[in-house]
């Protein structure tokens, strides 16, 4: 008998499609693995079982199944976006648990392409954080359950990760779905600003969070994005032509290095697409002194926003004193200028360059430990020290992936980052279909 737990989205939507299996068989056996496994994995706030399995029974019975994209395939959703039915609870024990009227747009999107909704993912409160534990428990990566699965949305990846469902929603405002992308050995998009739809929290940490798909391939990264996109030509594979790459190895902020397994892991990469007929040549961004503060100030200022209208005696000390900084910079964020600063010393290079190549992380995921019962300066040091690669690309509001490549010692996976100009979605997405081919990874960790 043919197992569909652990195949990709695009295999079991073709053979939902060709009625080689049910949907309800679909769900049914992606259900029994998270059964199976998310005890120790962590990744689910909820299940939804019987929603699950009678909404996999509606898509089984729609006149156009033989036309869906995504048909019958079970979809994790990250906690913070909005399911029919069931509460919105983003990591935190001060939202109300009154189940949402209606689905947030991607969701609604992804329901009607045929994907089914098992259930929603973990996240640290207010998806502040690059580690992903709380009142809702700890998200550990499968591939070694010491270390995070990352965050924000470190439940959607390790969900994926564990070969509990193919595909999951997230989305990233400072890099919440490269961070746990790359912790868990997964591929993920991070469109770039109006591509998809948004509408995350309380006004997307000022146009800087997207909303993307998690994957263990490209064609299935391709697959999700058109569907979220609303772009069905973006799901057909493209041959890519030959780009001016970057590689940079340097981290954006100073005295915070990159570890040598990231870094080789950027080179390796690069010699791989310059012998694909690619032109790569080191060259390292024009990052900004004030990048940090920058970073930090809309980081702080976004949480702040969202937390203003919830009681503050039930979040964490770390997330009342991320909020309380951001109180003083919401006005100079909201008014300033400094990402439009940032985009204009960044086009000259992306001129020059179609593709940047670095490192996603500098150093491996942090241990799975109950961070949010620590102190808010340790948290920032944490994160800053192990995830100092992907904020600016928020800040610009360009696109970006992770993609996996390499090894860390251990033998969990490594990483490199992949930045274009606007509108370069496809033509990323194309350079990490390449890479995937020429050194493809393990899909899954190896859980049972």
């Amino acid at each position: 008998m043919t197992s569909w737990a652990g195949r990709t989205a695009a295999e079991i939507a073709a053979a939902v499609r060709e009625r080689r299996i049910t949907p309800r068989e679909v769900v049914a056996e992606h259900l029994a693995r998270i059964e199976l496994l998310d005890a120790r994995v962590g990744a689910f706030r909820t299940v939804r079982g019987k929603a699950a399995l009678a909404e996999a029974g509606e898509v089984g019975a729609r006149a156009d199944l033989s036309e869906l994209p995504l048909a019958g395939v079970p979809v994790a959703v990250k906690d913070n976006l909005a399911v029919r039915g069931e509460s919105t609870r983003v990591g935190t024990a001060a939202t109300p648990d009154t189940p949402a009227g209606q689905d947030h747009v991607t969701v609604a999107r992804l329901r009607a392409a045929g994907a089914v909704f098992v259930g929603l993912t973990n996240v640290p409160e207010l998806c502040v954080f690059g580690t992903s534990e709380g009142v809702y428990g700890i998200v550990r990566n499968p591939w070694d359950i010491t270390r995070t699965a990352g965050g924000s949305s470190g439940g959607s990846a390790a969900a994926v990760a564990a070969g509990m469902v193919p595909v999951a929603l997230g989305n990233d405002g400072m890099g919440s779905l490269r961070i746990p992308a790359a912790n868990c050995g997964l591929i993920t998009l991070k469109p770039g600003l109006g591509v998809v739809p948004a509408g995350i929290s309380d006004g997307d940490w000022f146009g800087m969070s997207e909303n993307g798909p998690l994957a263990t391939t490209a064609e299935d990264t391709r697959l999700m994005f058109s569907v979220l996109a609303d772009t069905p030509d973006a799901a057909r594979p493209s041959e890519p032509a030959p780009c001016r790459i970057a590689v940079s190895v340097r981290s954006p902020l100073p005295g915070v290095t990159v570890s040598r397994p990231y870094t080789t892991a950027a080179r390796e990469a690069a010699k791989l697409l310059a012998g694909a007929g690619h032109q790569v040549r080191r060259a390292d961004p024009p990052y900004p002194l004030w990048l940090g503060t920058t970073s930090l100030a809309h980081w702080t200022a976004g949480t702040s926003v969202d937390a203003r209208a919830l009681d503050p005696r039930h979040l964490a000390r770390r997330t009342r004193v991320h909020a309380a900084v951001g109180r003083r910079f919401v006005r100079s964020v909201r008014e300033g200028d400094r990402r439009d600063q940032l985009r204009r010393r960044m086009e000259p290079f992306f001129a020059e360059h179609d593709v940047l190549l670095t490192p996603t992380l500098a150093r491996r995921g942090p241990a799975a430990a109950p961070w949010h019962e620590g102190g808010w300066l340790r948290n920032l040091l944490v994160n800053t020290t192990y995830s100092p690669l992907t904020p600016p690309w928020n800040l610009t509001g360009w696109p970006a992936m992770s993609v996996p490549f390499g090894t860390l010692p251990n033998g969990a996976p490594c990483a490199v980052q992949l930045v274009g100009r606007p509108g370069g979605e496809l033509d990323l997405l194309a350079v990490a279909g390449q890479l995937e081919e020429l050194r493809p990874w393990q899909r899954t960790a190896p859980l049972a």
